[in-house]
C-alpha cells in the first residue's frame, strides 16, 4: 500500500513514516502543498496523511486534489480542533480528523479502520464487468476472471480512476511491487494484452492513448 504523508514538521514526518514503513507500507513524505501536487500527478496513492497548515498553502487544497484524482483514504492532520476546521476537512473529502498532538500507532489504527470502511464500499461496475476491490475479485457477466497479481493491480488502477490518461511512467511506478521488482516496460504492454484478452469485449474499456498510455473508458 502507497501512503503519501504530507507534513512540513520533521520532528512529526520522520518517526511517523518510519512506522508507517514498518507496517510494511511504502511511504513518500513531502512537506509543502506543491511537492504534494507533484506526487498525486506521478502516481496513485492508497492513503494520504495531510497537515493543514503547510509552509505554502492549506491542507484542504491538498485533500481536494487527491480526491479529484482517486479515492485514497485520507486523514488531515491538524492543531485545529475548532468545530469549523473539522467539518471543512470533512466537506472537502477527508475521511476523518486527528488533532495534534497525536500518538502514532494510535493514528495508524485509525487509518486502518478507514481503509477497511472504503474498502468495503469499493465495487467498480462497468457494463459486464465487475471489480469487488473487498474481495479482490473480477467478474463477466458474473463468471469470476482468473487474473494475476500485476493484471489486477493494473486493472484496479485504471477502473478506480476511470477516464484518466496514465502515461506509461506513472503506471510503472504505481505497479512497483512492494517485494523490490519494477514493472519493464514491455512487461507493462504484454500485461495490457493479456488483459484485455481475459476480459473479453469488456477489455476494449482499455484505450490506448498514443504515445502517452492508457485509459479506462466509462461510457462504452
Amino acid at each position: 500500500m502507497h501512503v503519501l504523508l504530507v507534513e512540513d514538521e520533521e520532528i512529526i514526518a520522520r518517526p511517523l513514516a518510519s512506522l508507517l514503513r514498518a507496517e510494511g507500507w511504502t511511504v513518500e513524505a513531502v512537506p509543502t502543498a506543491a511537492q504534494a501536487r507533484e506526487r498525486i500527478a506521478q502516481r496513485a496513492f492508497d492513503a494520504a496523511l495531510i497537515d493543514l497548515g503547510l509552509p505554502d498553502g492549506s491542507g484542504y487544497e491538498v485533500c481536494r486534489v487527491v480526491r479529484q484524482v482517486g479515492d485514497a483514504a485520507v486523514i488531515i492532520l491538524t492543531a485545529r480542533s475548532d468545530e469549523d476546521s473539522v467539518v471543512r476537512a470533512l466537506e472537502e473529502g477527508a475521511d476523518d480528523y486527528v488533532a495534534k498532538p497525536f500518538r502514532a500507532r494510535e493514528l495508524v489504527s485509525r487509518l486502518r479502520a478507514v481503509l477497511r470502511r472504503r474498502g468495503a464500499k469499493r465495487e467498480y461496475r462497468f457494463g459486464a464487468l465487475a471489480v469487488d476491490a473487498q474481495a479482490a475479485q473480477v467478474t463477466v457477466n458474473g463468471t469470476p476472471v482468473a487474473l494475476t497479481a500485476q493484471e489486477y493491480r493494473l486493472l484496479l488502477l485504471l477502473v478506480s480512476h476511470a477516464g484518466r490518461v496514465w502515461e506509461r511512467g506513472q503506471l510503472l511506478q504505481a505497479l512497483w511491487d512492494d517485494g523490490g521488482a519494477f514493472v519493464e516496460d514491455n512487461t507493462l504492454t504484454v500485461t495490457v494484452k493479456r488483459l484485455r484478452e481475459k476480459l473479453g469485449a469488456e477489455g476494449a474499456r482499455i484505450a490506448t492513448v498514443r504515445g502517452i498510455g492508457y485509459r479506462w473508458e466509462d461510457g462504452l
